[in-house]
């Protein structure tokens, strides 16, 4: 896959416009882009708690890509696998970062971290596992490298 570089945000207020949107079925169809779907997904992680990301996220975009003329089915929209790959991720990284940071400081350096990038997932899932049919409809384990590995952590101190 060739290098992207990251749309960032400007700031935190313009994170939470995407997530917000997202909720309220708002946000432009053309808003809903790679670095939307983490960056909604850090603020909700972050600033909703009352939303149960694993069990709640998929009707909530499921709901969203409907709302902008979308559809959900075994070919296009809602993505299990990478939905729920893309939480696991961003919470492990977010419960590991500094969380006294600025939500836009947070999530740009998510967009700039190896989760950020476009093809993260295509380093744990081979394509034709994380493109199919099963994939788009419920979990499926990765067949190419756990998905904790190959993301940099940050050192501990004791």
């Amino acid at each position: 896959m060739t290098a992207h570089t990251p749309r960032l945000f400007p700031t935190s207020e313009a994170v939470r416009h995407v997530g917000e949107g997202l909720l309220a079925c708002t946000l432009p169809r053309a808003g809903w882009t790679h670095e939307a779907h983490l960056a909604s997904c850090l603020w909700l992680a972050r600033e909703r708690p009352d939303i149960l990301l694993s069990r709640e996220l998929p009707d909530i975009i499921r709901s969203y890509n409907a709302s902008v003329g979308g559809v959900n089915s075994d070919t296009d929209g809602y993505h299990e696998t990478i939905t729920q790959a893309y939480i696991r991720l961003i919470c492990d990284w977010l419960a590991q970062h500094d969380r006294d940071e600025s939500l836009v400081d947070l999530v740009n350096r998510l967009l700039n971290s190896p989760i950020g990038g476009r093809d993260m997932l295509l380093r744990h899932w081979s394509a034709d596992r994380l493109f199919s049919t099963e994939a788009r409809a419920h979990w499926l384990e990765p067949d190419i490298a756990p998905l904790s590995a190959g993301v940099q952590q940050p050192q501990r101190v004791s």
